[in-house]
């Protein structure tokens, strides 16, 4: 006769797997993720019905959930969800996996538009993948109208799936912003906020397998010999296209602030301020043309 797994014991079971490949405290976070999406149940009310046991459709998720796991595929991969600015969005592996960080730098903005007049404004996000800068920005400040590129069409379609999801409104672009042929039939903004690829290829070393693995590559190394391309197309793109009172919010390379900067200033930028995030690492820049 098979005996099915209580709650309990899956979840031991699963936890102990992990080990091997987490310390254990997130190897305790990713077992409760786990837990809670097969059952559908809060950790304390799997305490109180500890006992009771997995069906067989449950345990047969968990040991397809386990395998991908212990294969280093990251939860919000396994699960197909991650938590950004209070919403939960739908990811897979054509997005990039949305982080703390770019959060923050959301928040950043969010706070800012808080501050001024109440104003309907036109807002660009450039590289959208899972679509969380546009979304979060939309549900924040609703008036404002907001649009979002990419050039992936696999990412974009995720990105659309979470609009609807969320019911907020925004306009989806697929174009390579590098091209300038195709970010000039873009039209005028107030704001542009971008967490574009950044990460040079040599620290492919450094890198968790993860990472590497599984989330696109595209979104994350820049595949130029310029660490900046991405930068240089944006300040390029912000002459002609941002309104003369426009700001720009980027998330940058920790150890390319300072160039960063440099460029900004060449390029005609003014009021340029830097920020750390919470790790105290030089991550956000928000600057505006000089008028």
């Amino acid at each position: 006769m098979f005996v099915l797994m209580t709650i309990h014991e899956a979840s031991m079971q699963l936890r102990f797997q992990l080990f091997h490949m987490y310390d254990e405290r997130e190897a305790g976070n990713i077992t409760d993720l786990v837990m809670e999406n097969i059952t559908g149940w809060k950790k304390i009310d799997r305490v109180v019905n500890k006992t009771v046991p997995l069906t067989q459709k449950q345990e047969k998720i968990l040991e397809a959930y386990t395998k991908l796991l212990l294969d280093h595929m990251p939860l919000q991969y396994v699960l197909h969800e991650a938590w950004f600015s209070g919403m939960l969005l739908y990811t897979d592996e054509n997005v990039l996996i949305p982080r703390p960080e770019t959060e923050e730098l959301v928040d950043w903005l969010i706070k800012d538009a808080n501050k001024s007049s109440p104003k309907e404004k036109k807002i660009l996000d450039i590289g959208t993948g899972s679509g969380c800068i546009p979304l979060a920005i939309k549900k924040n400040i609703p008036a404002y109208e907001v649009h979002s590129c990419d050039i992936s069409a696999a990412a974009l379609k995720v990105a659309e799936k979470n609009a609807a999801a969320q019911k907020l409104n925004v306009k989806f672009h697929l174009l390579d912003f590098l091209s300038e042929t195709d970010r000039n039939k873009l039209p005028l903004f107030d704001i542009i906020i971008s967490n574009p690829p950044y990460i040079p290829k040599k620290d492919k070393t450094t890198m968790s397998a993860n990472v590497l693995q599984y989330e696109p590559s595209l979104a994350l190394f820049v595949e130029n010999a310029d660490p900046l391309i991405f930068y240089k197309a944006i300040t390029g793109f912000s002459k002609t296209h941002l309104d003369k009172d426009g700001v720009i919010y980027l998330e940058i390379h920790e150890e390319m602030a300072d160039a960063s900067i440099e460029m900004l200033k060449e390029n005609g930028f003014a009021n340029i301020e830097l920020r750390k995030d919470l790790q105290g690492r030089d991550r956000m820049i928000k600057a505006g043309l000089k008028v």
